[in-house]
C-alpha cells in the first residue's frame, strides 16, 4: 500500500517516506506513528491508541509521545502551530486531516527473493553504513582474546542504537577475525561505505586501543585515534570511541543524539568479562560450546545478580538450547523465563531480554505475544538482526508468509554472514512452504543446510517441501538422512514439539506424511 498526500508518498511495504523522488529520513517508530494516523484518518486517534498500536502496549511518557508526534509533523513539513496535516484535538488526541489516496501497486512489485540467495553484492543503503571489524588482540595472550572481542561488540551495540546508522551485525563482521582483509572487498561484500578497525594492547592495568575509520570505496583513512587508559576506565573509553566515530562521520549526529558517557558502572567490569568470555563460546552454536557458555553465564548471574546482560544472555542461551534439544526442555525453559523477566526489570532497554521472552513465547505457540516482544526488542535496537529473524520465524510458522519474508530479508541484509542465518533461511523456507511455493522452499532450506548440515528442523522442512513439490525420490533420500539425525521422528512428536500454530500445523504434517513420517 502507498499513501499519497500533497507531494508525499508513504510506502507501507517498503517502510519509506518520499517527497517527490527524494527519500525523507524518518525514524522507524515515527514512520509507524505516521502510518497509523493516516490509516485511521476518519477518526481521532487517542494517546491510548498510539500506545497500543505503535508502542505495542509499553509504558510511554507524555514527553516521548509528544516528541514523536512533533517528529512526524516535521517529516511531512507540518508543525504544531500550523497543523496543516496533523491536527491536535484538545483532550482527545490527534487526527490526520490531509487528503489521501491509496495505491496497491507496491504490493505487486515487492521483491520476496532473499538477497543472500543471489550472487550480487548488497547495495549501499540510504543511511550511513558501517561495519566494525573485530579488534586485533596485540597482547600476545590468547586469554585476552575475549577482551578485544568485547570492545568490538560494545561499539557495534552502541552504534546500532543510533537509528540513523545502518550497522552490520557482529556475527557477520566476526567472520573476518584473524584475517588480513582488503577493506574495499569487505565494503563490497557487506554493502557498507565505512569500515572501523582497531587493535587492543594490554599491559598490566594499562590499556592502549588504536582505531581507525576508513572509506571502504577508496581505502582512504578518514579518522584515527589512540587511547591510553587505565583498565578500570574501560566503559567510559568505549563510549568515547563510539562518540568519536559518530562525530567523524557526521558531526551533527553527536549533537542530535547526545551520546551518554559512563552508562555502566565500573563495578560491573568482572561481570562483563564473564559475559564476553561466554559469548565467544556461544556463537559457535554447538552443544558443547553452548554448555561452556551457559556455565560462564550462570557464574555471572550468581556473582552479579543485578547485572542485566548476564541474565538476558543466559535466558536466550537456555531458551535456544531447550528448543534445539541441547538441554532438558522443561526445567531450563522455566529458568530462562525467570531470567529474562529479571533482565527486563533490571534494564528495560535491554533488547536481548525481550528477544529471550519472545523466543520462549514463540516456542510455546503464543505467536502474537512473541511477535509483540520481538518488536519491543526492535524498538530498542532497530538494527537487531536476530529480532528481525525471529519475527520472521514466528510469522512464517503462523502462515503470515509475506510479512515473514520482509523481516527475514531485513535480518539477512543487516547481518549477511550471521551464524544464525541458518535459522532465518529456515524462515524463508517455512514462509514459501505455507504459501504453496514448494520449490522456493527447497532452495531456501538447502541454503540453510549448507551453513548448518546438522540442523534437524532444516531436514524436516526439506522432507516436507520435496514431498509437496512431487519430488518423491528426493524426499525419500532426505527422509533417510533425517531418520539418522532423529530416529524418533513422528507426527505425534511434531504436534507436541514443533511450534506450528493451528493455522499451519495440518499443512506441514501433510508434507511430512507424504515424505513417509509415521503417525
Amino acid at each position: 500500500m502507498i499513501y499519497q498526500f500533497e507531494d508525499y508518498f508513504l510506502d507501507v511495504n517498503r517502510q519509506e517516506l518520499r517527497r517527490g523522488t527524494e527519500l525523507v529520513d524518518v525514524e522507524p517508530q515515527v514512520l509507524d506513528l505516521l502510518q497509523y494516523v493516516i490509516r485511521n484518518r476518519e477518526r481521532v486517534v487517542s494517546k491510548d491508541d498510539l500506545i497500543e498500536h505503535v508502542w505495542h502496549g509499553r509504558n510511554v511518557s507524555d514527553s516521548t509521545l509528544t516528541s514523536r508526534i512533533t517528529a512526524a509533523r516535521q517529516a511531512i513539513g507540518d508543525s504544531g502551530d500550523h497543523q496543516r496535516l496533523i491536527r491536535t484535538i484538545a483532550r482527545k488526541g490527534i487526527r490526520f486531516i490531509g487528503d489521501v489516496c491509496g495505491d496497491q501497486s507496491s504490493l505487486a512489485t515487492t521483491d520476496t527473493t532473499p538477497p543472500a540467495l543471489s550472487a550480487a553484492p548488497p547495495k549501499l543503503p540510504d543511511k550511513p553504513s558501517i561495519a566494525v571489524l573485530p579488534f586485533t588482540n596485540m597482547s600476545g595472550d590468547p586469554e585476552q582474546e575475549y577482551f578485544s572481542d568485547g570492545i568490538s561488540e560494545d561499539i557495534i551495540s552502541a552504534l546500532s542504537r543510533l537509528r540513523w546508522f545502518f550497522v552490520i551485525a557482529r556475527n557477520s563482521t566476526f567472520v573476518y577475525k584473524g584475517q588480513a582483509v582488503d577493506v574495499k572487498q569487505v565494503g563490497r561484500d557487506l554493502g557498507v561505505r565505512y569500515i572501523l578497525e582497531g587493535s587492543v594492547r594490554k599491559s598490566g592495568q594499562r590499556l592502549r586501543i588504536s582505531t581507525q575509520l576508513l572509506d571502504a570505496s577508496t581505502g582512504n583513512h578518514i579518522w584515527a585515534e589512540r587511547y591510553d587508559r587505565e583498565l578500570t576506565d574501560i566503559f567510559a573509553l568505549q563510549d568515547e570511541i563510539t562518540a568519536s566515530v559518530t562525530g567523524a562521520i557526521e558531526p551533527k549526529l553527536l549533537a542530535a543524539e547526545g551520546l551518554r558517557a559512563e552508562t555502566r558502572s565500573i563495578s560491573d567490569l568482572d561481570a562483563w568479562d564473564l559475559v564476553a568470555r561466554a559469548l565467544s563460546h556461544y556463537w559457535k552454536l554447538t552443544a558443547n560450546e553452548n554448555e561452556i557458555a551457559i556455565g560462564m553465564l550462570r557464574q555471572a548471574v550468581d556473582r552479579y545478580p543485578n547485572y542485566a546482560p548476564a541474565h538476558s544472555m543466559l535466558a536466550f542461551a537456555l531458551s535456544v538450547s531447550a528448543h534445539m534439544g541441547w538441554v532438558s526442555s522443561k526445567a531450563d525453559r522455566a529458568d530462562a523465563t525467570q531470567l529474562a523477566r529479571r533482565a527486563a526489570e533490571l534494564d528495560e532497554n535491554d533488547p536481548w531480554a525481550y528477544l529471550a521472552l519472545g523466543y520462549l513465547a514463540f516456542t510455546a505457540r503464543q505467536t502474537d505475544e512473541a511477535i509483540r516482544l520481538f518488536r519491543v526488542a526492535l524498538d530498542l535496537n532497530p538494527n537487531f538482526a536476530a529480532a528481525h529473524g525471529y519475527v520472521a520465524w514466528a510469522m512464517a510458522f503462523d502462515g503470515r508468509s509475506d510479512e515473514a519474508i520482509i523481516h527475514a530479508n531485513q535480518a539477512i541484509r543487516i547481518s549477511p554472514r550471521d551464524p544464525l542465518n541458518c535459522f532465518f533461511f529456515s524462515s524463508f523456507a517455512a514462509a514459501h512452504y505455507m504459501a504453496g511455493r514448494y520449490d522456493e522452499a527447497v532452495k531456501s532450506i538447502q541454503q540453510a543446510l549448507q551453513q548448518r548440515p546438522d540442523i534437524m528442523l532444516g531436514h524436516r522442512m526439506l522432507c516436507a517441501s520435496l514431498a509437496q513439490s512431487g519430488r518423491i525420490d528426493e524426499a525419500k533420500v532426505a527422509m533417510a538422512t533425517l531418520r539418522k539425525l532423529q530416529p524418533d521422528i513422528s507426527v505425534s512428536w511434531i504436534k507436541e514439539s514443533v511450534p506450528y500454530t493451528n493455522n499451519t500445523m495440518a499443512h506441514f504434517l501433510e508434507g511430512m506424511r507424504k515424505a513417509g513420517v509415521p503417525d
